[in-house]
């Protein structure tokens, strides 16, 4: 039996970058990104040592590059000292753009608060000295459980600016997981609202940090600061509680910067998995953001006047480089949005992006999805009904995009002249690895293209072995990078193992199947524990399900597998359709077309043995598919994992019914 996972989706369709993009792009066509790549190539070192010098203001000078000497523990510039906050804030009011506006706050009500790189330096500054008089100081811990907002950028840069480790938990998570994060980091500090708003609803914080800190083993935590945001009532600790506006009430606007070393961890962002405890990956400060301001640089062609927006909230990776870190060291000015993008309708994204002038959006597939299917059910909300003229690059961000999104995405969206930077990276890297360049990279539906420059990934085997193009193997990253995760905090062999297993050749895992094509664009195929094994077959989950979604009727869909006594797993397919959900016999002819043509697009070996529909699927509030929940469904079994985190958990109930 192969090994390797075969790649069987087929897709031709090239769309190459616009001449007068070209001429005016950060990074002008193909041969400056290969000089870029080659320079990094022939002398890694001192590429880096360039970009570092370039792009940070260092209280210290590093002078030395990288340290591998007890590697995968590899650590960047290592004897350098800055302050991250200073290299987004400060630097800007120093340099004469403190009246610049930073950020452009937008409530889920829709009312509008804009604040000026010199205001948010002052919010920070007081803050921080807020921090600093109740005794919090460098290598301090604190939990940040905030909603979007100004005020969760305030916290995370504070902390940064006194070099205390923060570790944000997004809003959407359970009092079980808050209290695990709680524990593992060894918090002294919470951080949190008394609610925020969603879709036009009040919805609590406050409760599940209480809950959190009745369990055992969180005596550590000596404050809990609470922003007031929807003025619900909530419980009250005196002694440990206090109103954000109270703890900086009479702080000064000034607060000095600590130095920090290169290598002092920024934060930690736990990634969950299905069974064990959370890990945390622990990022440090310079490479960290180093890596965050280059990749707004390049990927996103920074231009003076663009408006940037990331509609990711700060509980993930993705709020963390491009909201909290990346666009305000760039110095650019983003939206920041409270909201989801179907209230008051599904509308709501595109006329943001008029009303804002936004140049650069950068949402996920799974909100393109939805949107798709919202605006085939209503004119009103198409993209056609806005305008979206101010528009110069849109991206994709935490799964792969299937073509068809894509192409919808670039039609109804870009209007044809937009570049989609469809993004691959992860928690784990701190920034974006595979994706094209928009003024220099020829783009096919759903390839995140090529490595950027200083980024040597590849395909290889269960050996390590490169694989050919054309075969499905195993991404890896062969040499380091600044961004990159520096330990999983308190575990160092779970690290080692996760990241960098022995059989791998020191390589960075990084866990997903992916093949590359003739012209060296990589395609992701989905997460290794993604991978179906068929009759012998080892399918990418990504490629059934972009066959699915490209049938005119399907707007959704997630594959996972079941074990199957004959083919020894079985394809399971959940399916949203652009209609209502189907029953009886009209649902079994829907799934005899969808099985159909799964054979005609991929194979008879992909046709889903069981097709499942649903009104939508089960996803987080910031619209991840969480596809091991389905997994469990697809078995049979009962759901015992937390769905706290789910928008939706009664979709479970449709689920489970098969056709």
């Amino acid at each position: 039996m192969s090994t390797s996972i075969e790649s069987v989706l087929v897709e031709n369709r090239v769309f190459p970058p616009n001449d007068d993009f070209v001429r005016n792009a950060t990074v002008a066509g193909m041969d400056a990104y290969k000089a870029l790549y080659k320079e990094a190539e022939d002398d890694f070192e001192g590429f880096w040592k360039r970009q570092a010098n370039e792009h940070l203001r260092w209280i210290k000078p590093f002078t030395q590059v990288l340290d591998d000497s007890a590697a995968p523990f590899y650590k960047w510039f290592a004897d350098g000292e800055l302050n991250v906050s200073y290299n987004c804030l400060d630097k800007h009011v120093v340099e004469g753009r403190g009246d610049q506006t930073a950020i452009i706050f937008e409530g889920d009500d829709g009312a509008v608060t804009p604040v000026t790189f010199k205001q948010l330096l002052a919010r920070v500054s007081r803050f921080a000295n807020g921090l600093k008089q109740a005794g919090y100081k460098k290598g301090d811990t604190a939990i940040i459980y905030l909603p979007m907002s100004i005020e969760a950028v305030v916290a995370m840069q504070a902390c940064a600016r006194l070099g205390i480790i923060h570790s944000v938990v997004f809003g959407g998570f359970s009092a079980k997981s808050l209290h695990e994060r709680i524990v593992d980091v060894g918090a002294s500090l919470v951080i949190t609202s008394d609610g925020q708003y969603r879709g036009g609803k009040a919805l609590p914080l406050k409760p599940a940090v209480d809950d959190a800190l009745a369990q055992e083993n969180t005596e550590k935590v000596r404050s809990v600061i609470v922003y007031r945001r929807t003025g619900g009532d909530i419980s009250w600790t005196e002694g440990r509680d206090i109103w954000w506006s109270d703890f900086e009430d009479g702080q000064s606007d000034v607060c000095e910067p600590v130095a920090m070393n290169s290598e002092d961890p920024l934060f930690i962002l736990y990634t969950s998995g299905s069974t064990g405890k959370p890990k945390g990956v622990q990022h440090s400060s310079a490479g960290y953001l180093l890596w965050a301001q280059l990749t707004v640089k390049w990927t996103f062609d920074q231009k003076p006047g663009d408006v940037f927006w990331c509609t990711a909230d700060v509980g993930w990776i993705t709020g963390h480089t491009y909201v909290t870190y990346g666009p305000l060291a760039a110095g650019l000015t983003q939206v920041v949005f409270e909201g989801v993008p179907t209230y008051p309708n599904a509308g709501r994204f595109w006329e943001m992006i008029g009303r804002h002038k936004v140049t650069t959006f950068y949402t996920a597939p799974t909100a393109i999805r939805s949107l798709i299917k919202a605006s085939e059910a209503d004119a009103k909300v198409h993209p056609d009904s806005f305008d979206l003229s101010s528009l110069r690059i849109i991206g994709s961000v935490g799964e792969p995009i299937n073509p068809e999104a894509w192409v919808w995405y670039y039609k109804n969206v870009g209007k044809e002249r937009c570049p989609i930077v469809d993004t691959w990276w992860q928690t784990e890297t701190g920034g974006q690895m595979i994706t094209p360049l928009p003024g220099a990279t020829p783009l096919k539906p759903g390839s995140c293209t090529l490595p950027l420059p200083g980024i040597f990934a590849s395909i290889v085997d269960e050996t390590g072995e490169d694989v050919p193009n054309g075969k499905g193997g195993f991404l890896v990253v062969k040499k380091p990078w600044p961004a990159m995760i520096r330990n999983v905090w308190g575990d160092n062999e779970r690290y080692k193992n996760s990241y960098f297993p022995s059989e791998f050749r020191g390589y960075y895992l990084a866990g997903d199947g992916a093949q590359r094509d003739a012209d060296g664009y990589f395609w992701i195929m989905g997460r290794i524990d993604d991978v179906l094994n068929v009759s012998g077959h080892r399918l990418g989950t990504m490629e059934v399900e972009s066959a699915l979604v490209s049938h005119e009727l399907v707007a959704e869909a997630a594959v996972v597998g079941r074990p199957d006594a004959t083919t020894g797993e079985a394809v399971v397919a959940f399916v949203v359709l652009k209609r209502e959900r189907p029953h009886g016999d009209e649902a079994k002819e829907i799934a005899k077309q969808l099985r159909d043509w799964v054979a005609k697009e991929i194979g008879p070996i992909a046709k889903p043995k069981d097709i499942r529909f649903g009104d939508n699927l089960p996803k987080t509030r910031s619209g991840k598919i969480m596809r091991r929940l389905l997994r469990v469904v697809a078995k049979g079994e009962e759901v015992t994992q937390d769905v706290s985190t789910l928008e939706n958990p009664a979709i479970l109930d449709q689920l489970t019914e098969s056709v």
